[in-house]
């Protein structure tokens, strides 16, 4: 028996079948399929954060929280089934079920995946794509350097090219790197959602504005969601996209609530991006960024918040509260990077319910769009902080990278699980390199010894955008050739503009 009722029609080979791997499912194995306690666990033990209870080990509680979709049912439902296969028809998974089973079906393309792990594509749940044409330009900088001195002068700059050309270079990495589908927040957004519908990605896109641009930017910002909603066969989906609480006045946050509410799309928005902007908030409007999006009805739509740092004690109640779908992500390379103090208060916001989905913000801050980058220190990060070195086990963050991140960008019920009905958003990872043997424990060598490199295929809608690490929808190469040529007139910053001010 397999997770399908009905595997394989005769009549209709499957578009593709992936045979022999073993594969991450969120619950139960498949019945048919080999438990993780039968190997990568000689001795049977399982994860630690199985035992003790759905929690894991006692007193550390579990992934997710109590009042949300995250709840005790769905704590750390994170597994493995060995010597499967995964059935893929029109774009769906069709069925998860034994290698010899699937070797049996008849497919138009067939992968022999023995050796790798077949895991839910990972989604970046904040970032700016275009921004990897500026990678390395504002190095070891304050933020408001960073923003005022270098990046806001050159984005000021910016050409729709430009963002076209560092759009297709970030999605370029994040195929590389097991990235199936991406939130971003910027400009020229119609722009970038060509490069998604062109290279086979998922994205959740929005337009991103201030309150300096006047009604325009707001209304640019509707207008882009409304116009390409559900374009690329339903591969992109759209937010609305204002900056930031300091950037955005409450009058254009109020509006823009009621618009979310009025035409149902969710808000992506950066907010308590770190602890200097909350006490600055806090001395100017007596309120927390929370308490900002709380009193101008952000709370009260689908809402994807940025960082949050400097999320504060006092703000967990309005969050825990809030009627529309709530969700943080987490960059943590950047935070280092800009040494804050603080980082996403991670476990704080599993025990109210709250969603938190890796991500790398952009190239310009991060450096990299690599997400198993962020998923290992997330959990290293989140040890340190908690000082507890059972919180955000190796399952936990595996949970934080499929499930949460799939809730997180709005797509809870599309991806994140590779299971009968989801969009085959699909990576297969090698797991015989000498950096990830032996496997004693398969979720840590997943999350601590393996690397994005060592992604072979990555699969968006059951079509394959990688094979054996070749990219099969993007021109690297030509890209890097025109970007290189354009950046001299790029990265001038004689002109003395900025596209805002920092000033929190």
């Amino acid at each position: 028996m397999t997770q399908s009722a009905d595997p394989a029609d005769p009549a209709t080979p499957a578009d593709l079948v992936i045979t022999g791997c073993t594969v991450l499912v969120h619950g139960a194995p498949p019945a048919g399929t080999a438990s993780t306690a039968g190997r990568g666990d000689p001795a049977g033990r399982g994860d630690p954060a199985d035992r003790d209870g759905p929690g894991g080990p006692a007193g550390t509680g579990g992934t997710g929280g109590t009042n949300g979709p995250g709840g005790p049912a769905d704590l750390e439902c994170v597994a493995f089934a060995h010597d499967a296969a995964v059935v893929v028809r029109d774009g769906v998974v069709k069925a998860v079920t034994s290698a010899a089973a699937g070797a049996a079906l008849p497919a138009a393309e067939r992968i022999d995946a023995r050796g790798q792990v077949a895991l839910p594509g990972l989604i970046n749940c904040h970032t700016h794509a275009p921004m990897a044409a500026l990678r390395g330009l504002a190095e070891d900088l304050p933020t408001e350097e960073w923003f005022n001195d270098v990046v806001w002068p050159v984005e000021s700059n910016l050409a729709a090219r430009d963002v076209e050309l560092g759009a297709r270079l970030a999605c370029a990495e994040m195929i590389r790197a097991g990235v199936t589908c991406f939130a971003d927040h910027y400009f020229a957004m119609d722009t970038v959602a060509d490069v998604v519908a062109e290279c086979g990605l998922r994205a959740l896109l929005g337009q991103a504005y201030f309150s300096t641009q006047g009604r325009e930017g707001r209304e640019q910002s509707l207008d882009f969601a409304l116009r390409r909603r559900g374009d690329a066969g339903g591969r992109i989906t759209t937010a609305l996209a204002p900056h930031a609480p300091y950037t955005v006045t409450d009058a254009d946050l109020t509006i823009t609530a009621a618009l979310a509410r009025e035409h149902g799309l969710p808000v992506h928005l950066h907010a308590a991006e770190n602890r200097d902007q909350t006490e600055a908030s806090l001395a100017r409007h007596g309120v927390t960024p929370i308490g900002v999006l709380e009193r101008t009805g952000v709370l009260d739509t689908d809402v994807l918040i940025a960082h949050g740092t400097g999320i504060l004690g006092r703000d967990l109640p309005a969050l825990a509260r809030a009627d529309g779908r709530t969700a943080v992500a987490t960059a943590p390379r950047g935070y280092l990077k800009f040494a804050w103090p603080t980082t996403t208060p991670v476990r704080a916001l599993r025990d109210i319910g709250v969603d938190v989905g890796l991500a790398t913000d952009g190239a310009a801050s991060n450096n990299s769009l690599d997400v198993w980058e962020s998923m290992a220190l997330t959990a290293l990060i989140q040890k340190q902080s908690e000082g507890d070195p059972r919180w955000l086990t190796a399952r936990q963050a595996l949970h934080h990278a499929t499930l949460q991140s799939a809730r997180a960008v709005g797509l809870g019920g599309t991806v994140g699980s590779i299971a009968p009905g989801r969009r085959a958003d699909i990576v297969l990872v090698d797991l015989t390199g000498p950096h990830t043997q032996p496997v004693h424990d398969l979720a840590a060598t997943l999350v601590h010894s393996a690397r994005s490199s060592d992604v072979r295929t990555t699969i968006v809608d059951g079509k394959v955008l990688m094979r054996d690490r070749e990219l099969l929808t993007l021109d690297v190469p030509g890209v890097v050739r025109e970007l290189e040529r354009r950046l001299p007139a790029l990265l001038d910053r004689g002109h003395g503009r900025r596209v805002q001010t920092y000033d929190t």
